[in-house]
């Protein structure tokens, strides 16, 4: 009889779903499969106690399935929190496929998408996210009304990402007056890790305000443009968490707050457009041990779910931008809280999002 020696990460797997850290009591998970789009697809619904789930759809290469569980499960609970937090009505949710955006990606892969969106009679609201285009949500568009951030030729509030951007800068000038007694910018070292729609527009905003910006991305193509459109520096090295910097920006996908990186880093603050950017909670304890600051993500970067609120509340983009830059009362009110409570900003941030929601349930049972 062959014995089987199963690794502790085969045995961490053997609960796939409900056993899982991230999984954190998702109220549905839809796996979305169709043989001849060759789409292949998760929908994560975390919470509906403030209304219905509304998050992106993220296509990326994923490894293996199981990383793509991971991660439409821990974004799909940032949305919870996110909505909450920003005073807005809705519930958290996310979606991933499966695939290489740029060679995979088809409007018939992306109209059975819709299909399965529209299936959920509205309990999922879909936008854009990373790989994703308003040109894509005007196909979802075609099979479904439950999805946001469509052209604003057809009625929608368009792109996202100049919204978002603003957020995060109104953010990081908030984790700056916290930090250095003032916001403002100028002369400041910033580092902007993505130069994506979000990060470029960020990058827009820093240097009129007179900060020293230096850039990084995998594209180095994507670096030299955008180094040359706005006159900042590129870092091509392999090591930026090295690097002298007062803020870190990163705007690329998550988990760069890690084992690897925290001893290395040496900004005093950090405050930029990924999501989930601590690794594990216990990174936000040790950043707040070394002094530095850190913005919460789903607090600062929550200028994209303002603006695709805006269609189902039909609010112009004058309140998009009133809402977007109270951004800054809201990171510098979760900050203060953070210290006077003796907690992380990102335990302050969630812990007033979930009492938002728990009275909202509250409310409900009466």
């Amino acid at each position: 009889m062959n014995s089987q020696i199963i690794s502790a990460k085969e045995i961490a797997k053997a609960d796939p779903v409900f056993g899982q850290l991230s999984f954190d009591n998702h109220e549905q998970i839809v796996f979305c499969n169709d043989k001849d789009t060759g789409l292949k697809a998760i929908i994560g619904i975390h919470n509906t106690v403030l209304g219905p789930a509304l998050g992106g759809t993220r296509m990326w290469n994923y490894a293996n399935e199981w990383e793509a569980l991971n991660d439409v499960l821990r974004l799909s609970r940032g949305m919870t929190f996110k909505s909450a937090i920003t005073g807005l009505n809705l519930g958290g949710g996310k979606a991933v496929i499966i695939g290489d955006a740029k060679t995979q990606k088809t409007p018939e892969l992306m109209r059975k998408f819709g299909e399965f969106v529209n299936s959920l009679g509205g309990k999922y609201i879909t936008a854009e996210d990373v790989g994703m285009s308003t040109e894509d949500m005007d196909i979802v568009r075609e099979v479904t009304p439950h999805v946001t951030g469509i052209s604003e030729s057809k009625g929608g509030s368009g792109n996202p990402s100049p919204v978002t951007a603003y957020g995060v800068f109104m953010g990081m000038k908030a984790a700056a007056k916290y930090k250095f007694g003032s916001d403002n910018l100028n002369g400041k070292a910033v580092f902007v890790q993505g130069i994506g729609n979000v990060g470029e527009a960020l990058v827009g905003y820093l240097v009129k305000e007179g900060a020293n910006v230096t850039i990084t991305d995998l594209s180095e193509e994507r670096m030299d443009q955008v180094s040359r459109s706005y006159g900042v520096s590129s870092y091509k090295g392999n090591d930026i968490f090295s690097q002298t910097m007062d803020i870190y920006a990163p705007c690329a996908l998550g988990a760069t707050i890690n084992d690897d990186t925290i001893n290395k880093i040496k900004a005093q603050v950090i405050a930029g457009a990924a999501n989930n950017q601590l690794a594990e909670d216990r990174h936000g304890v040790l950043l707040q041990e070394k002094g530095i600051v850190y913005a919460p993500d789903f607090v600062i970067n929550a200028g994209g779910i303002i603006n695709v609120y805006a269609e189902l509340e039909k609010y112009d983009k004058q309140e998009i931008m009133r809402r977007t830059e109270n951004i800054y009362n809201t990171t510098l009110e979760i900050l203060e809280r953070a210290a006077a409570n003796g907690v992380t900003p990102n335990v302050a941030a969630v812990n007033t999002a979930k009492e938002r929601i728990a009275k909202r349930k509250s409310e409900q049972a009466n």
